[in-house]
């Protein structure tokens, strides 16, 4: 049976590492990630580079929807967010995401997160953080992961450490219209702390796919020359087609 998750099989991903499980976000969790959402930081702290935060509670579920549908209709392997609902031990505590362009070439992109208040302080956020980081890299391919944080955020900047992030410059902000410094980080594999439990993942082929992982390249036409050069020489000729062919084509790189 065709559903929306044939269409788009980020919605029928699952990553499971001990407690640990990132789902993709499906409509059914568009309601409950809301009611998270209205209590993440407090009221006169913001530690997001846009403040979506500061959605009316009665707004939010309509808000939160829309980026979500937003994203899914923008979604090509060209640009793609892969935004996960996070659940620890069953419980649903917030969310995790993914960010990339061009990642076909580059391998790589941007995580963010958000946690609940009453679940933060208890190692989760390090705990989701790791198995993305670990999703990425194990089973996307990925080079590089860069996150980013406020320096007067030391929780988040704590995460990326705990990690294994290292220093990647900084960016200046009018942060509600006060300045603010955004501290950058990246990720390279050889330096992922990984957490204690390894990773199960479902849905892993279709969701490659969806990327433009793994795809078959394209059959290669022949210029209009090399087409007229095999007309001319047959099985029966004493020249052979293939040198000239052989000499005009090149090897694609791999990467």
């Amino acid at each position: 049976m065709t559903t929306a998750a044939t269409a788009l099989p980020l919605l029928s991903l699952r990553i499971t590492a001990g407690p640990v499980e990132l789902r993709g976000v499906t409509d059914d969790l568009l309601g409950p990630l809301a009611e998270l959402a209205t209590d993440i930081h407090d009221p006169e702290f913001m530690p997001f580079g846009f403040p979506w935060s500061l959605t009316p509670a009665a707004e939010m579920p309509l808000s939160l929807a829309q980026y979500h549908w937003g994203r899914r209709s923008a979604f090509s392997p060209a640009k793609w967010n892969a935004d996960f609902a996070v659940f620890y031990a069953g419980e649903l505590v917030g969310s995790q995401g993914f960010l990339s362009e061009d990642y076909l070439v580059k391998r790589g992109g941007e995580t963010g997160s958000w946690l609940s208040r009453r679940f933060q302080g208890r190692g989760i956020g390090t705990a989701m953080r790791q198995v993305i980081c670990a999703f990425l890299f194990d089973h996307l391919d990925a080079r590089y992961i860069t996150s980013s944080a406020f320096t007067d955020n030391p929780a988040s900047l704590a995460v990326s450490r705990k990690v294994g992030y290292t220093d990647n410059g900084d960016e200046h902000f009018n942060r509600l219209g006060k300045h603010a410094v955004m501290h950058r980080v990246i990720l390279k594999p050889a330096n992922l702390v990984r957490y204690r439990h390894d990773l199960t993942v479902d849905g892993l082929p279709a969701f490659r796919g969806s990327i433009g992982l793994d795809a078959e390249p394209p059959a290669r036409a022949g210029s209009q020359e090399e087409r007229q050069e095999l007309s001319r020489t047959g099985p029966g000729s004493t020249r052979s087609a293939a040198q000239p062919l052989l000499r005009k084509m090149r090897v694609p790189a791999r990467s």
